[in-house]
């Protein structure tokens, strides 16, 4: 094997490397913020929309409330008009 080869290359990827560490270091740190914030708007927007499934199951429950009680009334007037003399 040859070494004599080697050793320049090795002592130019040092600095290379070194000079290099910095601004790809500052790239993982921008990388890492603009993921935070992302994950920050995600979950602001996961509670909107539970905010609003929670606003729409409520009026489901408002509705259904509605619409039970009229059907109660409904069959009580269906069997006051069946129990009623036909002229």
């Amino acid at each position: 094997m040859d070494f004599g080869i080697l050793v320049p290359i090795i002592g130019v990827s040092i600095p290379v490397v070194a000079l290099l560490r910095r601004p790809f270091c500052s790239w993982l740190a921008l990388k890492e913020r603009r993921m935070e914030m992302e994950a920050g708007m995600a979950a602001e927007k996961a509670a909107q929309y539970a905010a609003k499934t929670e606003r729409l199951e409520q009026r489901v429950a408002v509705l259904e409330r509605i619409l039970t009680d009229r059907s109660l009334h409904l069959g009580d007037e269906i069997e006051r008009l069946r129990d009623r003399p036909v002229n």
